[in-house]
């Protein structure tokens, strides 16, 4: 099974605000890896302004084919506000994504056409200030060597861009390392081969 590619994410909550017609746009955009965790953000930033009017979102779980989208209009007119945050979203070229509209209603209405634009505008500029960093695919595996290729052990998980999470010590050296996904196949050959084939790996 081939391993999943690297995709943009956000690196931190980042927060614009835009005025249209005396209406306030703050919108928000931040790590959602879960839908479960962009509900909970979804109420933080709620709870956070309770004088907004509407707090219109879209999130993007995950990349590629691979994707949950949810979204809301959040009692603007119908297809106002959500499907355009939405289609600005799946644009930016980002996963694991959740962005918040809030508007804050300025007393004047907008329109149909105007609304749209806004909420577009709004994602779209908070869109191009989110940092971002790629998502690499980890996976955590079990090793059992002899304790005399310990220090070569170390120093080939960090060649293979990996990490220790946990180690003991016995008759045998045994390790809990977690390695980028793409990394396992030729880290396993070169244990192998390091260890003429004396070492035990073990898939979780």
């Amino acid at each position: 099974m081939p391993s999943p590619q690297p995709y943009p994410i956000p690196v931190q909550e980042t927060q614009i605000e835009l005025l249209v017609v005396n209406s306030r746009f703050i919108a928000t955009a931040l790590l959602a890896d879960t839908v479960v965790s962009a509900r909970e953000s979804l109420a933080r930033i709620r709870a956070a302004m309770p004088e907004a009017n509407h707090h219109v979102y879209a999130y993007r779980v995950g990349y590629g084919n691979s994707v949950i989208e949810g979204m809301s209009d959040d009692g603007e007119p119908t297809g106002t506000a959500g499907p355009p945050t939405l289609a600005v979203l799946r644009g930016a070229n980002i996963g694991d994504t959740l962005v918040v509209v809030t508007r804050i209603f300025g007393g004047t209405k907008l329109g149909t056409g105007g609304l749209v634009r806004a909420y577009s505008d709004a994602t779209r500029t908070v869109l191009e200030a989110l940092p971002r960093q790629l998502k690499i695919a980890r996976q955590q595996i079990g090793l059992e060597f002899a304790y005399s290729f310990y220090e070569r052990m170390k120093l080939l998980i960090t060649e293979y861009e990996g990490k220790i999470d946990d180690e003991t010590f016995g008759q045998d050296a045994s390790l809990i390392v977690t390695l980028p996904q793409a990394n396992i196949e030729a880290f396993s050959t070169r244990i192998t081969d390091m260890t003429a084939g004396r070492v035990e790996i073990i898939h979780f």
